[in-house]
């Protein structure tokens, strides 16, 4: 997994990136005020309005992160012929690093989205809007301003809100189009038939919409899978990440998947989080990085807009300072003791999230540790690893073991990107620890039987179930600390 050199890099190389964003702009407005009453004239609250503020939306939002994030950000899109669709020419004229080509339309109405929020609780949100498709001047006008914009793009996003800019005509070319040029496509769908977007590079549908396209369940990590796979396999999409609020994030391609848990942050606003994630997503990819650094990028930016008022933008400073904040915290959070480790899953449960467990000696960290926490992880939401204490493998193993101390060991499990916590426990076996959790879901590896998994009883006592995880051949600690021993016998 990238550190935070390699992500630092990405952000800096992105500031060349030239992306392309296609879809639904729209005017958000904010009206703040507080309630201290009620209305005479029906049971509802009286707004007394203090200040109103408005921004770019949809699309519109994409292309302003895409800036705040220190790329370059040309939007395609549609107003109408209204003093909303002027206001916006007007808010882009003042921003840098965007290049808007607005295509006017006479006969629908600029979208307009409006919320009323008191004392910062958001009473009502209104929408003025039109949702069919465009008429044919108007995508051919739309087409025509792809065919001067597309030259020169490193990727582009197509933002679907759903307000008919990304017809079935428009995407169907732009898709072609972009494909016979080689240009990356993210797109952002809002229809629940994902085969209209066939052929781009990624598709980021929340869990809503993605159970509502599959039909499908999309609770656990592995019944996203299932769902994403399921599209995967007739919508000729090449990967699909799949945002799940606060169970993070889903990345499944037809070989991998990797499920990211959100970032630990403050949620004062959702508006607007989702185009910080496109966009974070898009630069990245156009910077060169991996779905899987790209992903990790999108979910911090995710993370750092959800604790912001209004609709969002992240900016480039916010995504180093939090890069920064990570590496110093983030692996020393993941170790607790047991009593710690409760609390924790006591709020996983409360938000509905599934636990997994497994535990051992890992006293040299392996690629078929790697495997077994990777299966483990699809297992659950959560995954906590018990570690036995120094003291707790010298009565196991014997003298001259471990040979890698608690601590450093420790640091080794919680800097992998499947583990969510590392509990060290001095008893022989994690009976004790497995009682505590009560894991929904405790994984051994294969060389086990179920009658063998310590703490398997108990765990099928009270619902739970065990997982034995397939076995990477050729690597087992003992017999690597046998060949360096018998190594330096030899020299």
């Amino acid at each position: 997994m990238e550190n935070r050199s390699s992500f630092l890099n990405i952000l800096d190389t992105a500031a060349k990136a030239n992306v392309l964003v296609i879809g639904d702009v729209m005017l958000d407005r904010f009206v703040y005020g507080s309630t201290a009453r009620i209305s005479p004239e029906a049971p509802i609250p009286i707004l007394s309005i203090t200040h109103q503020s408005q921004m770019l939306g949809g699309a519109g939002n994409v292309v302003r992160n895409i800036a705040s994030l220190g790329g370059k950000a040309q939007l395609i899109s549609v107003v109408g012929e209204d003093a909303e669709g002027r206001e916006i020419e007007r808010i882009f004229s003042i921003q840098g690093a965007t290049t808007p080509h607005l295509v006017k339309s006479v006969g629908r109405p600029t979208t307009v989205k409006t919320r009323f929020i008191a004392d910062g609780q958001q009473l009502l949100r209104s929408d003025h809007e039109a949702t069919h498709q465009l008429q044919p001047q108007t995508a051919g006008n739309v087409l025509k301003a792809f065919q001067g914009a597309v030259q020169g793009a490193d990727i582009i996003v197509l933002s679907d809100y759903a307000k008919g800019v990304l017809s079935d005509t428009v995407l169907r070319q732009v898709i072609s189009a972009a494909k016979e040029k080689n240009i990356p496509i993210v797109a952002d769908p809002k229809s629940t038939d994902f085969s209209r977007y066939a052929g781009v590079t990624l598709l980021t549908p929340n869990r809503k919409e993605m159970m509502a396209a599959s039909g499908m369940p999309c609770g656990s990590n592995m019944e996203v899978e299932q769902a994403a796979r399921s599209i995967l396999a007739k919508a000729s999409v090449s990967a699909i990440l799949v945002t799940r609020s606060e169970a993070g994030m889903s990345l499944v391609t037809a070989d991998n998947a990797h499920h990211i848990s959100a970032e630990a942050q403050e949620v004062f606003d959702v508006s607007g989080a989702g185009d910080s994630v496109v966009a974070a997503l898009a630069l990245a990819l156009a910077a060169g990085a991996s779905l899987e650094a790209a992903t990790r990028l999108a979910n911090l930016a995710g993370g750092i807009a959800v604790s912001k008022s209004g609709t969002a933008a992240v900016t480039k400073a916010e995504m180093k300072q939090a890069l920064h904040s990570q590496e110093i915290s983030g692996m020393d959070a993941k170790i607790s003791s047991l009593d710690e480790a409760l609390d924790r899953v006591s709020n996983w449960r409360s938000r509905g999230l599934k636990v997994g467990f497994t535990n051992g000696c890992f006293d040299l960290v392996h690629p078929g540790h790697i495997s077994l926490m990777r299966q483990a992880r699809s297992e659950c939401d959560r995954l906590i690893v018990g570690l036995n204490t120094d003291d707790s493998i010298r009565r196991l193993k014997g003298e001259g073991r471990p040979v890698t101390n608690e601590n450093s060991r420790a640091i080794v499990l919680a800097s992998l990107s499947d583990v969510d916590l590392v509990v060290p426990f001095a008893e022989d076996t994690p009976i004790k620890v497995i009682e505590a959790i009560r894991p929904d879901v405790l994984t051994k590896g294969a060389d086990y039987t179920k009658e063998t998994v310590v703490g398997a009883d108990i765990v099928e006592a009270y619902g739970g179930r065990v997982h034995l995880a397939s076995l990477k051949e050729g690597f087992s600690t003992t017999g690597t600390i046998e060949r360096l021993l018998a190594s330096k016998k030899e020299a």
